[in-house]
């Protein structure tokens, strides 16, 4: 074989087993009971450290630097190449025993949390996160000195590859100067919504809908499954697709509202071209990019009046409630000073992650202790949007992110509600009637023009071609705002 082969074969390897991992995940947050966490810790780090392995033997270097001077003439193999380097750049920079030692830890720290949190009990997960984050902070620290960047830069980049704190900073600055003037305005313009009709709603019924709408979006359900956990994710590998939600059972928006953002993400997995299965080409652009196709569905297609004119008559059969297309409309998109972040409308969904956005910093950069987030919590709450939490179990506990080291992800969300709105306003700027789709619950062509212009597309060019070629246009935060504008304040 030559160097090309010999890495795909190699890489294909490394893909399996983050594949194990990821369903060792998907167990660990639905099935697996709590005294099994040592022991999952355990398989998790050995599986990462086996990896960690693969990706540093030094014949991986060799064969990178032969490929690369002879570099294969077809695009995608080509791209693949340079995807291969920019994950080994990655590994090569820590040393194994930190990566096993924070897979470890972030098993722990998850399944404190998974239990403190319920119970408003910080002190106890106060030391698994801090130790977390020490191990997150040597990390970066490492890979900083090797890419030649801040910390923090060099763990956005594990997320969105190219992109750091600072273009950050450039992309969100005009949300950072409108987004807490239009929560005012559109709040000014709101009236208080009475209380939801319907009493009690069962979780085997909420199901029965969120099943109902995943089919109407092409899921294929030979190729992945619904599940209930703490907190909604999507995991497992695109063959097999591991979504999760949870219920409550005195309403029934949010868990729906988050079946159709979890299935955004997992059509965009099921959609990754199965020819670059288990290479790094053949994975999602980035974490924008991914949080885009959720946002997509849930925002731009699942609170809109169309979709919401098709929906109501299958609430009125699953759950009994009957309401107009206007009733549901308005719960759809209503606005409040809310403290939960996964359960926050689009207008105030910003200023969630730009507060997060700034606390990672200086959690980072040392400037910030564990045992201060919840005070530094409230404070950024009460700046960015005016309420602050009671409990820790409101503010600083409730998100899974960083009990796993998963620092610098924060961002992605709203750079991924930038890209949905841009991917929405182009397909209405090429005549493609998406109200009319969602009007008659035809989503098909919905999903098709999306798996023609992202999913099919995984990672063979950056991310900034990416979305000049599905959008027509650089991201900005221009069209996202112009879409609040014209839901909330038209």
């Amino acid at each position: 074989m030559n160097a090309y082969d010999q890495l795909s074969q190699r890489f294909d390897k490394i893909s399996q087993l983050q594949g194990a991992q990821a369903v060792l995940h998907w167990d660990m947050q639905t099935q697996m009971p709590r005294g099994g966490a040592e022991a999952r810790g355990g398989q998790l780090g050995a599986l990462e450290t086996l990896g960690h392995d693969l990706m540093t033997d030094p014949r991986v270097a060799d064969w990178l630097d032969t490929a690369e001077a002879n570099p294969p003439e077809n695009l995608w193999e080509r791209a693949n190449l340079r995807e291969m380097r920019r994950q080994w750049r990655h590994a090569n920079a820590v040393e194994s025993r930190l990566v096993e030692a924070l897979a470890v830890a972030g098993t722990r720290c998850g399944q404190v949390w998974q239990t403190a949190r319920p119970v408003n009990d910080f002190k106890s997960y106060e030391p698994s996160q801090a130790e977390v984050f020490a191990l997150v902070r040597e990390i970066a620290a490492q890979k900083a000195a090797a890419f030649g960047c801040s910390p923090y830069d060099a763990l956005i980049d594990q997320f969105e590859p190219g992109m750091g704190a600072a273009r950050i900073d450039e992309v969100f600055a005009p949300l950072r100067a409108r987004i807490p003037t239009l929560i005012d305005e559109v709040l000014g313009r709101t009236s208080p919504l009475g209380p939801q009709t319907g009493g009690i709603f069962p979780i085997e019924r909420q199901k029965a809908l969120g099943l109902r709408v995943m089919t109407a979006m092409g899921f294929d359900f030979d190729r992945g499954r619904l599940d209930i956990s703490s907190h909604p994710f999507c995991g497992g590998v695109p063959d097999d697709v591991r979504m999760t939600t949870r219920y409550r059972s005195d309403s029934w928006l949010p868990a729906f509202q988050g079946i159709v953002h979890e299935t955004g993400h997992g059509l965009y997995e099921q959609g990754l071209p199965a020819k670059w299965r288990h290479q790094p080409v053949g994975e999602a652009r980035s974490m924008g990019v991914h949080e885009s196709q959720s946002l997509f569905w849930e925002m731009q297609v699942a609170r809109s009046k169309p979709f919401l004119q098709w929906l109501r008559p299958h609430v009125a059969t699953e759950l009994g409630v009957e309401a107009t297309v206007e009733d549901l409309y308005r719960r759809a998109t209503a606005v409040k000073r809310g403290l939960i972040r996964v359960d926050a409308d689009e207008v105030t969904y910003p200023a969630h992650v730009l507060m997060r956005f700034e606390l990672e910093q200086k959690l980072v950069a040392g400037e910030l202790r564990v045992a201060d987030l919840p005070e530094a919590w409230r404070e950024g709450m009460t700046r960015y949007l005016g309420v602050a939490p009671d409990t820790d179990r409101d503010g600083c506990m409730q998100d899974i992110h960083w009990t796993d080291g998963a620092v610098g992800y924060f961002p992605s969300y709203t750079l991924g509600a930038m890209i949905a709105a841009q991917l929405a306003s182009a397909m209405r700027d090429s005549d493609f009637d998406l109200d009319g789709h969602a009007a008659r619950g035809d989503l098909e062509p919905v999903r098709a023009w999306l798996l023609e212009k992202i999913h099919a597309q995984a990672s063979v060019v950056e991310t900034d071609d990416l979305i000049v070629a599905a959008t027509g246009r650089p991201l900005s935060a221009a069209t996202y705002l112009a879409h609040l504008e014209a839901r909330y304040l038209g």
